[in-house]
C-alpha cells in the first residue's frame, strides 16, 4: 500500500521531475482530475496506466481510492497541474490514507506559489498563502485585513476574470500604498508579469485587455518601517508586461 502524491507541471512538460516520471510509471494506478488531460501528459512521456477520476467532493470517488490502497495497490495521486492538496483535491484521501496505515510519500515539484513568490521581487523568505479567496466583499476584505497585519507578502490565486475587479476591490480598501505583482501564464509561452504600485498595476491591466490564463496575485501592504517602499522599487517594472 503506497499513494504517491506527484506535482505535475504547470505549463511547460520539461518541469517535470525524474522522479515523478519514475513514481508514475511504478504506480499501478493513478489517480487524477481529469482523464483526459492527465493522458496527455502520460502518453507525451509514453506511460501507460489505468486512470481513475478522483473527485474530493464525492464521498464515492474518495472510497473508492481508498478501496484501491486498502487492496495493497499503489497509486499516484495528481492534479491537471501543479502540486496535489495545494488549493487542489487531495487532502481527504491523504487524511484517509494515513489514517488508515497507507504509506504516502509526497514528492517537490512545479508549484505556481513558490514560482511566483521566486520571480515577484517582493520579499519571500516567509509569507502568507491564501488559495482561493471567497467571493464575498465581505470575506475578502476580512481574509486580506487578517494577512497584512503580520506584514507577509500575500500570495493568492484570481480567475481572470475576476482579477480586474478584485484589484479595484483592493485599491478601494487598502489604498494606493499597496504593492500589487500578477503573474499570469507561469512557465506557460505567453508568461507574463506586471507590478509595481496597486494603481499603476491596475491601469497596466485595463490596457492589455481581455486577461486570460492562470493568474497568480502577490501583495505587499505598504508600511512605516521602510522596508516596503524598498521592496516595492525592487518590483517588476514597475508596470511593465515582461515576457
Amino acid at each position: 500500500m503506497l499513494l504517491f502524491i506527484v506535482p505535475t507541471p504547470i505549463g511547460n512538460l520539461k518541469d517535470i521531475t525524474l522522479r515523478a516520471l519514475e513514481a508514475l510509471k511504478e504506480a499501478e494506478a493513478v489517480f487524477c482530475e481529469d482523464t483526459r488531460r492527465t493522458s496527455q501528459l502520460l502518453n507525451h512521456f509514453g506511460i501507460q496506466k489505468k486512470l481513475f477520476r478522483y473527485n474530493e467532493h464525492d464521498e464515492r470517488s474518495v472510497a473508492g481510492a481508498m478501496a484501491w490502497l486498502r487492496s495493497g495497490k499503489s497509486a499516484a495521486l495528481v492534479t491537471d497541474g501543479g502540486s496535489p492538496c495545494i488549493s487542489d483535491p487531495g487532502r481527504k484521501l491523504v487524511t484517509l490514507a494515513r489514517a488508515n496505515g497507507v504509506k504516502v510519500t509526497a514528492l517537490p515539484g512545479p508549484s505556481a506559489v513558490i514560482a511566483a513568490a521566486a520571480g515577484s521581487g517582493l520579499p519571500a523568505d516567509s509569507f502568507i498563502f491564501l488559495g482561493f479567496l471567497p467571493r464575498s466583499r465581505g470575506k475578502i476584505v476580512k481574509a486580506l485585513t487578517a494577512a497584512f497585519t503580520l506584514k507577509k507578502t500575500v500570495i493568492l490565486f484570481e480567475s481572470p476574470h475576476r482579477l480586474k475587479k478584485f484589484l479595484a476591490l483592493a485599491r478601494e480598501e487598502f489604498g494606493p500604498g499597496l504593492t500589487a505583482i500578477v503573474a499570469r501564464e507561469i512557465s506557460k509561452i505567453y508568461e507574463e508579469w506586471v507590478g509595481g504600485r496597486i494603481d499603476e498595476t491596475i491601469a497596466r491591466i485595463e490596457a492589455a485587455g481581455d486577461v486570460k490564463g492562470e493568474v497568480v496575485v502577490l501583495l505587499r501592504p505598504g508600511g512605516d518601517d521602510g522596508e516596503e517602499e524598498e521592496q516595492a522599487d525592487r518590483a517588476p517594472g514597475p508596470g511593465d508586461w515582461l515576457p
